[in-house]
């Protein structure tokens, strides 16, 4: 069995591994996190090493593995970054575009395994799976009960499931008792499928709207919700 060779602390003035491959690729924080659907704080998160940040395990090692696929990192540079001995490039190009698919298959399978695990029972789970991938919807989070601190964090619970936050702001009025989840015409299996990530919340229609694909939080108390 091949083992990782040991890795020399780096010096406090020297980015991080993932920082040094973004910087390599000459991206920004802003940019990298608009290529994975994260936050920029997200980035920092897994680039400084904080997974703790994040809502769950599960939730960081999603959004690690939606970074690394996003920089392009493959298998040759993470072995030379593990320290493990590299193979020389495949002599045909046939051979590349063949490793390529069945990375972007495994990569598929790997998202599928995650989504399906944040369901509740195996009706849900497949309800999940047949619906597009959190990242293709855009998410509003307004806060309901006067509490933007713990408007912010659910934003960044929402957002850790990889869908695009739209805007964080005051709700119309303070006073909701609960988290709802808000859906336009279409979008009922999402918002559903949201709540469960969530655990908590209610869904109930807009009164219009015509985008399936738009989600409305409304933040309850945080004594009240997930």
């Amino acid at each position: 069995m091949e083992l990782a060779g040991h890795v020399d602390a780096i010096p406090a003035t020297q980015p991080s591994v993932l920082a040094g491959l973004r910087l390599q690729r000459k991206l920004t924080v802003e940019e990298a996190a608009k290529r994975a659907a994260l936050w920029p704080d997200q980035v920092e998160w897994l680039e400084d090493g904080r997974l703790y940040r994040f809502p769950s395990s599960e939730a960081a090692i999603l959004a690690l593995l939606r970074y690394a696929t996003s920089l392009g990192i493959d298998h040759r540079e993470t072995r030379r970054l593990a320290g493990l001995p590299v193979e020389p490039p495949p002599r045909r190009q046939f051979g590349r575009w063949v490793a390529a698919a069945a990375t972007a298959a495994l990569i598929g399978v790997l998202l599928s395994a995650f989504f399906v695990g944040f369901g509740h029972g195996s009706t849900q789970a497949g309800k999940s799976a047949a619906l597009p991938p959190p990242w293709k919807y855009t998410t509003d989070i307004l806060n309901g009960s006067g509490d933007i601190n713990y408007t912010r964090q659910l934003a960044s619970h929402v957002g850790s499931f990889g869908y695009q936050i739209g805007h964080v702001m005051k709700a119309n009025r303070f006073g909701y008792k609960q988290t709802v989840i808000y859906f336009e015409p279409g979008g009922e299996a999402a918002a559903r499928r949201l709540a469960s990530q969530l655990g908590c919340g209610t869904v109930s229609p807009l009164p219009g709207g015509h985008d399936p694909r738009r989600l409305v939080v409304i933040a309850g108390p945080p004594s009240a919700t997930c």
